[in-house]
């Protein structure tokens, strides 16, 4: 486990703390969406007293096909996501995809997050840290976790301290993902919080014109992340996940969220207690 430092608002990481989650949406669909998936992942958050971040994102960037549905793009998603953060009271994260997105984005939202495919581009990675948000970094698929120091350089050189590493899954061969946990521990010994991403890496990319995946390895993957101590958890929440514009067959039911959610709580407040610090990393 990392040392305790401060996070959002009041609340902190790393230590014995529990987990933060992030959850919502994968896009963007409708505002009645955003408020149903909010309501009741906030009311579970708040039972278990840990911090809740709201997540979706104003457009798809990165899409298989050009006819897929991307969001309602920029203006449109930062009102619904503003809507969201007054009327649920909830700090919020969302993608961003240029540099000329930063600054409007970061007026609204909390943490910043860099798509996994863009997280080796320099001039977004900074643009980012100066805005003093958090940055969360979604590990690209193609890098080692050790790889992700000279990310978090970039997020300092740039005077911010406020950064996350998100691990979602190594390209394994063609159209599959791999969760290794010793990411973690790699993570760890570099002193970066890690949140792991429950739903994307069940993911199996690309293949046609769909990305597909399967929801069913989200509970394993989980469990495994949090015995294995992160201080996050990201995971994509949808009432009818078939339905949704994006990530269909990965995404997890909003009905079975919460009970998953009691879970990997007492998980995380068991391995807590009895995690050993990290072990740096051999150089």
């Amino acid at each position: 486990m990392i040392s305790e430092r401060p996070f959002l608002g009041d609340s902190k990481i790393g230590g014995e703390h529990p987990f933060f989650l992030i959850a919502g949406p994968c896009v963007i669909e409708s505002r009645d969406l955003l408020a149903r998936v909010c309501e009741t992942m906030r009311e579970v958050c708040d039972e278990l007293g840990i911090t809740y971040v709201f997540k979706s994102s104003f457009d798809k960037a990165n899409r298989s096909s050009f006819d897929s549905r991307r969001g309602p793009g920029l203006e449109e998603g930062l009102r619904d996501l503003e809507y969201i953060k007054t009327e649920f009271d909830v700090p919020l994260l969302t993608d961003v995809h240029e540099t000329a997105q930063v600054p409007a984005v970061a007026s609204v939202v909390d943490i910043l997050q860099i798509p996994a495919f863009l997280s080796r581009q320099t001039d977004l990675v900074q643009a980012c840290a100066e805005t003093q948000c958090w940055v969360n970094v979604k590990k690209g698929q193609f890098l080692a976790p050790a790889d992700c120091g000279t990310i978090v350089e970039k997020i300092k050189a740039a005077g911010s301290n406020r950064y996350l590493i998100t691990e979602r899954g190594v390209t394994f061969g063609y159209n599959n993902l791999v969760y290794d946990p010793r990411a973690n521990e790699i993570l760890h010994g570099l002193d970066i919080p890690v949140v792991m991403d429950g739903t994307h890496s069940t993911q199996l990319p690309g293949g046609g014109k769909e990305s597909g995946g399967n929801r069913h390895f989200v509970p394993v993957l989980t469990r495994a992340a949090v015995a294995a101590g992160i201080e996050g958890l990201f995971m994509e929440v949808h009432p009818d996940p078939p339905s949704a514009w994006s990530d269909s067959s990965n995404q997890y039911y909003l009905d079975q969220a919460p009970e998953l959610l009691r879970r990997l709580h007492r998980l995380d407040r068991f391995v807590k207690a009895e995690v050993l610090p990290a072990t740096p990393v051999a150089r």
